[in-house]
This record gives C-alpha cells, structure tokens and sequence, in this order.
C-alpha cells in the first residue's frame, strides 16, 4: 500500500461506536448547555466588552457581539450536525478521521491538544493570580515564591495555587462525569446569578446619554469600528466546540448534541450583549480602557458590595472553563490512544468509565505548564489551533453528506447544504488572517512537531493500518 493511501485511510464509524460503547451515558442537553456556557463564560464577560468597547466599537460594542455570534454559529451549526451524525469522543479529531482520512484526523487532534492545553494553562495561572488578590481584600497574603510562573529574577519559584487548582478539577473528574457534572452546573448557575445581578442592577443606573455617539468609529475603521471590535471579541465565544468531545457519554445524543451546542450559543451571546449594553449605559466608553471595567463601573456608581461578588463570579467563570477544558483535553488524548497514534495505555478507561490514563497525563502537562512556564505570548495559539477545526468541520459537512456509510436519520442538519458550510468555512479563514504572524510560525513549529511524530510512531501504531495490513 502507498504512503498516500495509508495516510489518508478513512476509520471505520463501528469501530469507534464499538470501543465507546464503555463511556457511561449520564449526560443531558441541560448538562450539555452547562458544559458549554462553562467554556465559553469566563472572566472574558467581565473584561471585554468595556476594553473594545473604548478602543475600537464604543457603544457598538453591542452590535460587534451579535455579529460575532453570528459568525460563530455557522461553526456550530456544523459542529452539531457532525454530533448528531458521529457520537462518538474525540470532536474534530474524530470527526476528521471519518470523513477526510488519518493524516487529517491527526492534524486536527494536534491542533485541538494546541488549544486546550495552552487554554487551561493560561488560565489555571490567571486564575492562581486572581485568587491571591481575592485573598489580599481579606488581608491575606501569599507568598511570592510561590505565587508566579518560574523566574528567579523576579523572586518566583511557580504558581503553587495554578497548580492545585488543576489537581483539584482532575481529582474531581477521575470520579465520574454524574458528580462532576453536578457540581460544575452549580458553579455555572452562580457565574450566571452574579452575572444577571451585574445587569439587573445597573440597569437602575444606566443613562441612555452614554450611548451616544452610538457609533463613534463607525462600522469600519483605522481604529477598529463595530466589524474591528467583532474580530476582537470572536474569540469569546470559543470553546462551545468542547462540547462535542461528550458525545459518547451522552444520552439521546442525535438529539441533545446539537441543543447542547447551539444552546450554548444563544445564551452566551444573550449574557455577553446584555453585559454590553448595561456596562456602556453606565459609564461613558471612554473611560472603560481599564484591566476590570465591571468593577470599575460598578465603583463609579459607589456599588461597591456589587464589585466584591462580581470577583467571585470571576474566579467561577475560570473554574467552570477550566473544568470544560480539562475533561475535553482527556477525551481528545484517549481518542487518538484509542487509534494507536499516540501510546495505546492513553485509550484505555478505567472501572469508572473514565479515560484514567489520559487525565493523569493531561493533568500534569497543564500543571507544569499553568505552574512554572510565562504564557502570556502563547494565548494567541489557541485561537489559531480552535479556527483550523472550525475550518475542517464546516468544510467537513459535505463529504459526511456524500458518505454512504454514515446515517443521520431523523438527526439535526445544516440548513442551505451546501452554501451554508462553505460559507462558514470561509469566514473562518477570514478569520485565520487576522491572527499575527508570530502566532503562524509558532504554530507552524508546533505542526512540524505533530508530523514528524505522526510519521514516526503514530503511522507504525495505527490501528487502522494493522487491520488493513491482517
């Protein structure tokens, strides 16, 4: 056999529903939308609708959330017609590996451990920082050896807080999806009730004179305007594609994979305009450039009470991401060891039903990372590993269409197959220009790294290809 027929080797759809089939199916579309709403909600709502509302839209801040949700749910749409059609774990790493072939799976696989790893990272050591200073209003403090990534320099020693946080959610997810699940719905539910809290009580502050000039860098300019200020913005709403890594410990997945993800979507742009057009009507956006705009909104109208829990809703919001990330990141590694493109110990799930394996490995990767190593001028990696998914998955719908050997009886579809997918295909590579060229070549060292281990171990592991071979 050829090296492009071998790579390019299509898995088979029972294979994967065969070796799944273990995942406990606790899972509902409430759950689901929880999931999603934890990933996609951080500390990001409480950030950046006032920084791009003051350097680039102004009030229209409101119209560049909305517009980037739009642009998002062309992705979605896709994602939920793949959940639907493949329940199976893995997201686009599975999704890839069925409809283009392995090479193309691994790709993805790569660029998704890319996002998530880096994502979890990035905020289990914001998260470690933002707790010190919870813990500083109350007079206590920490001590700087242990409160910042590896730097001598600097009197740092690592993130011991970063760490424990990511220990704790790992402890907590090794114990079964039913329990973490539950506790994860109830920090969202709380993120959430201080978010309507923020809106619903400065709404009695709001002063419709704020708002204008509504437009004050029009719809598109050299400072950014309402399409500048939805590129800057689109990148809050990733992390609903986390969701479909679930799909096989779903219940009814045909049905609730798609609620889950488009769910997740409709309420997070529903939170995020809301805390637009609150924040806005309060304060004047130029006075919104700040590192914590909410609170400082909240202090200019002397509601400082409403300041110290949004802090909590805050540290929810990570929690809740990291929680996300962490249990998707797990599914991702057990799929690919699943394959046998990555050490076959890694696709393996414990007495729980859980992939033990891959979360201890996943778990200490991200302590590391999140504990010792500055990220700072890392984060922009995780958006380019998050678009090129989105690209394969939108562009993906019209082979999975094509496959005779894939069903999707009575499960969700695209509508305006298939405009609507190469539409959102393309907008995801608008998307992808828009991204430094700093983060392309790191990214495209990271790629190199993922081939050369593709083509030397992963290629001679495969599955796929040790059953073609017998």
């Amino acid at each position: 056999m050829s090296l492009g027929s071998r790579i390019f080797q299509r898995e088979n759809l029972d294979r994967y529903l065969e070796t799944d089939k273990k995942f406990i199916k606790t899972m509902s579309a409430l759950d689901l939308i929880s999931l999603g709403i934890g990933a996609v909600i951080g500390t990001g709502i409480f950030i950046l609708p006032g920084t791009v509302a003051a350097t680039k839209a102004g009030p229209g801040i409101i119209l560049s959330f909305i517009f980037a949700a739009v642009v998002c749910s062309t992705s979605a749409m896709c994602y939920a017609e793949f959940a639907s059609a493949l329940p199976v774990a893995g997201s686009a790493y599975s999704y890839g590996n069925l409809v283009f072939g392995e090479i193309i799976g691994w790709v993805l696989g790569w660029a998704l451990i890319l996002e998530y790893v880096l994502a979890v990272a990035a905020v289990s050591s914001a998260w470690g920082a933002y707790f010190q200073s919870f813990l500083k209003g109350f007079h206590i403090n920490f001590p700087t050896a242990i409160s910042g990534p590896f730097n001598p320099s600097a009197g740092t020693y690592g993130n011991v807080i970063a760490i424990i946080i990511v220990l704790l959610i790992s402890w907590m997810l090794s114990h079964g999806m039913r329990s973490s699940v539950r506790v994860n719905n109830v920090i969202v539910f709380v993120k959430i009730g201080i978010i309507l809290l923020f809106i619903v009580v400065g709404l009695f502050y709001v002063k419709p004179s704020n708002w204008h000039p509504f437009l004050p860098y029009g719809w598109s300019s050299s400072k950014g305007g309402v399409f500048g200020g939805a590129a800057a913005v689109f990148f809050a709403y990733l992390g609903f594609d986390a969701v479909s890594s679930s799909a096989a410990e779903v219940k009814n997945p045909k049905k609730n994979m798609p609620i889950g993800i488009i769910g997740t979507l409709i309420v997070a742009t529903i939170l995020y305009v809301g805390v637009s057009i609150v924040l806005t009507g309060m304060v004047s956006y130029t006075k919104l450039n700040v590192a914590d705009p909410v609170a400082f909104a909240l202090q200019f109208v002397n509601l400082n009470w409403v300041a110290g829990i949004i802090s909590i809703g805050a540290l929810a919001g990570m929690f809740t991401m990291m929680v996300t990330m962490i249990y998707s990141s797990s599914r991702l590694i057990y799929s690919i060891g699943r394959d046998g493109l990555l050490p076959q110990f890694l696709g393996k799930l414990n007495k729980h039903g859980n992939p033990g394996n891959s979360l201890l490995i996943v778990t200490i990767i991200i302590a590391i990372m999140g504990g010792f190593i500055p990220l700072d001028q890392l984060t922009n990696l995780v958006n380019i590993g998050t678009l090129i998914a989105f690209l394969f998955v939108s562009f993906g719908i019209i082979p999975l269409r094509r496959n005779k050997e894939i069903q999707n009886n009575h499960g969700y579809q695209v509508p305006g197959y298939p405009v609507f997918p190469i539409v959102s295909a393309l907008l995801c590579l608008y998307m992808l220009t828009k991204l430094p060229t700093e983060t392309w070549v790191a990214s495209g060292i990271w790629f190199v790294i993922g081939l050369i281990l593709y083509f030397s171990y992963g290629i001679r592991h495969s599955k796929i290809n040790k059953d073609r071979e017998v």
